[in-house]
């Protein structure tokens, strides 16, 4: 079943998070999961559907100022976790060695986890982008838990989009290095989602910007069911 996994990134309020909610109904056949910030988490779960945080740390506790642990999410009920994505690689710090420790810790705690992977623009006009990949997947380990998210870090946010044959290599490629599913991430709308959603080893999508409209995101998630 394709995934579809709405990161909301530094938007919406409790308040907007219920608004959200009471409209949005997600169509047979996919499995929709919400990612909004800490504060909403609560507001969230409320809900039908699954959420997910956009972070968590390595540790069970400790001091670690800003940080959420497996432990504070699964008492709230949380289902899983956004490990390493490039906004937390660019303006956070976030390291590849931190990511493969999230997320092992995560998926210790038994949440599920989304793991972000992706090239920089000038890396892939260098013709670096399976090194990086290989470099940001192998400190992943296999799980039934583990999904991974590509992200062209040239299309988070800009309005471009990787094509669909850009997205599916990366994609095939990833899949020869570790056999998890694998979400397309990086300005899907629904006017691209079609196209990018019917490539046989994109697996689903990690949607920014256009799942923060309820009828935005329920035509991504319709462009994902099989045909």
């Amino acid at each position: 079943m394709p995934l579809l996994a709405a990161n909301w990134k530094m938007f919406k309020t409790q308040a907007e998070t219920r608004r959200f909610l009471d409209v949005f109904e997600p169509p047979a056949g996919v499995d929709a999961v919400i990612c909004p910030p800490y504060t909403s988490l609560s507001a969230a779960l409320e809900g039908r559907l699954p959420v997910f945080a956009q972070n968590v740390h390595w540790e069970d506790e400790g001091p670690f100022t800003g940080e959420v642990s497996a432990p504070m999410l699964r008492e709230l009920g949380v289902a899983g976790a956004i490990v390493g994505h490039s906004e937390r690689r660019q303006h956070f710090g976030e390291t590849d060695e931190t990511t493969g420790r999230r997320a092992a810790h995560a998926l210790e705690m038994g949440l599920r986890v989304i793991a972000c992977v992706g090239e920089l623009e000038q890396e892939r006009e260098d013709g670096e982008t399976e090194t990086v990949l290989r470099r940001q997947v192998t400190v992943l380990e296999r799980h039934e838990n583990l999904v991974i998210a590509y992200e062209p870090v040239w299309a988070i946010g800009t309005g471009k989009a990787a094509t669909p044959e850009l997205a599916q290599q990366a994609h095939a490629f990833i899949k020869t290095l570790i056999d998890v599913p694998v979400l397309y991430g990086g300005s899907v709308k629904p006017d691209n989602a079609t196209e990018l959603l019917a490539q046989p080893d994109i697996d689903g999508a990690l949607v920014g910007g256009a799942s923060l409209d309820p009828e935005s995101f329920t035509a991504i998630c319709r462009a994902a069911i099989p045909s």
